[in-house]
């Protein structure tokens, strides 16, 4: 990353769930010399288009400066060697999807933009790690992205932009969405659990149990040390049962 000045605003756009927001918001669509599958690189090329053309247009404070689309390097990384079953519900890629991708990519340089991805990690590692970056040397991002895992990121120098809603997440956002401030989200998500990304939590319904345990002790670790203050015995008892994958989630 070149030399960073305080008035640069970076726009770092999830582009993994760019490829699959496109991908199921278009009918199947296929070029005709061969039948090469096309939909999402359409789909994918619009929605980007989009944001450059508004971005481009945006003659407040928040105009960008940098732009970055950055995606997941392969399904498996770094936290299947923590925990092997980390979104082992989640299937292969469409068979009309996988040949796309390539293309998604190429139509990223197209657009004169870095396409960024690292072997072993995902879209959100990368985005998180130039976001501290960034904020670091005293500049403002924008992480493009409907990800809820990314809320966790938000601060006074950070926002996240929902495409999809074409709304700005920032910290009073994500307090009202977890019931916790920002760099607390990923104690709430550890104990609720993901069923997406298939990890169990504590099985309670919702997630005010965690939000509530986590405004009381701050972090997850102080709840599992603490476990037995719980005077509600269902909770005090989950608690204690998923102790170890909760750390693991975590």
């Amino acid at each position: 990353m070149s030399e960073i000045k305080k008035t640069d605003h970076f726009y770092l756009v999830d582009g993994s769930g760019y490829i699959f927001r496109a991908y199921y918001a278009l009918p199947p669509l296929s070029r005709k010399s061969d039948g090469l599958p096309t939909g999402a690189v359409s789909g994918f090329s619009n929605m980007l288009f989009k944001l450059l053309e508004e971005s481009r247009s945006d003659e407040s404070e928040n105009k960008p400066t940098h732009f970055a689309v950055i995606f997941d390097s392969a399904r498996k990384n770094f936290r299947n060697d923590i925990y092997s079953e980390y979104k082992a519900n989640r299937t292969e890629a469409p068979e009309d999807l996988a040949p796309q991708f390539e293309y998604i990519r190429k139509s990223v340089k197209a657009f004169n933009l870095p396409s960024i991805e690292l072997t072993n990690y995902e879209a959100d590692d990368l985005i998180a790690t130039y976001a501290k970056k960034i904020i670091k040397a005293g500049a403002k991002a924008t992480i493009i992205s409907s990800d809820k895992d990314l809320m966790q990121l938000v601060s006074g120098n950070i926002r996240l932009y929902d495409p999809m809603k074409s709304k700005v997440l920032g910290e009073k956002e994500v307090i009202e969405k977890f019931g916790v401030k920002p760099h607390q989200v990923i104690d709430v998500q550890s104990l609720a659990g993901d069923s997406s990304d298939n990890r169990r939590g504590v099985g309670s319904k919702g997630i005010k149990t965690e939000y509530e345990l986590i405004n009381k002790y701050k972090r997850i670790d102080v709840v599992l040390k603490k476990a037995d203050e719980i005077s509600q015995n269902k909770r005090r008892e989950r608690i204690w049962a998923t102790k170890e994958k909760d750390i693991v989630s975590r």
